[in-house]
């Protein structure tokens, strides 16, 4: 596979060639190493200890931009990159990946629009595995890095031939949870199984978490808070829970814009906060 020279491309399990793609099911692509973890957990546990589906990851900047305290504090960015790429790496062998490409590319790279050589790469990637099921940062997300990835995702989905594309698009949380969206147009993603695997996953990345940022608490809480305050008139389905909204009909209708799309879910928010209040005053 001809991806850009910086890219790192890991196959946990050893298998060689085309294989070790075109088994994929469920591919995740995110921002920076920890964005897989903590996103598209779902696609990773659906795929846990079975041998017929297969989750594939795809990190598309280098993460040296990244905060850094206690035994960090001092590192140069190449350091940090280096030790984010081996934190990922092993992140992919717990989880027991089809595959992990860190493409390496820095954020000022990704953030242009139709940048071509970061959509050349995604667009390899998907043709080589095909998924049935893609997880991607959210279109209303605050962090301006994650937008601009799901564009350039966006660009590539949309370039495959309609036979190739996926069954399913998912824009999930990070940065900007989604509970804000109306049930009837969120996507749950119940995560309740395998705690422990959960809490590996995110404990591998010690840059970060040792760095300031306690990830590995506040994403299993973001998780228990969903699954608890999604009914308030009901005993609680699942323990720990996921929202993601559904992007597919962006890749399947190019036509659509994207902001009008994304803004639809602020405007029925809105009228239902209206309706609410107008029917109790």
């Amino acid at each position: 596979m001809k991806l850009n020279p910086k890219a790192d491309l890991w196959v946990p399990d050893e298998v060689q060639g085309p294989p070790a793609f075109s088994r994929t099911t469920h591919l995740g692509i995110g921002a920076h190493q920890d964005d897989l973890e903590f996103m598209a957990y779902e696609g990773i546990l659906a795929c846990y200890e079975k041998p017929t589906e297969w989750f594939g990851g795809v990190i598309m900047t280098d993460g040296r931009s990244s905060s850094r305290r206690g035994p960090y504090a001092n590192w140069t960015d190449d350091q940090i990159v280096a030790e984010r790429i081996r934190e990922q790496r092993l992140a992919a062998q717990i989880g027991q990946y089809s595959f992990i490409a860190q493409l390496g590319y820095l954020s000022k790279e990704v953030r242009p629009s139709h940048a071509p050589q970061v959509v050349q790469d995604l667009v390899t990637i998907l043709e080589a595995a095909q998924p049935r099921v893609v997880y991607l940062h959210n279109p209303a997300d605050k962090h301006d890095t994650h937008v601009a990835c799901f564009l350039r995702c966006l660009e590539a989905l949309r370039k495959l031939p309609a036979h190739q594309r996926p069954e399913k698009v998912l824009g999930c949380e990070v940065w900007r949870g989604l509970d804000w969206v109306l049930d009837t147009e969120k996507v749950g993603m119940d995560v309740s199984d395998r705690p422990d695997l959960a809490q590996k996953l995110n404990e591998v990345f010690a840059t970060q978490i040792i760095g300031g940022k306690r990830y590995d608490l506040a994403v299993l809480g973001r998780r228990t808070a969903n699954a608890t305050f999604y009914d308030a008139h009901a005993s609680d389905q699942a323990s720990s829970l996921q929202w993601a909204i559904d992007l597919t009909p962006l890749i399947h209708n190019p036509s659509l814009d994207v902001v009008t799309y994304t803004l639809n879910f602020v405007e029925n928010l809105k009228a239902d906060i209206a309706q609410r209040l107008r029917q109790a005053l």
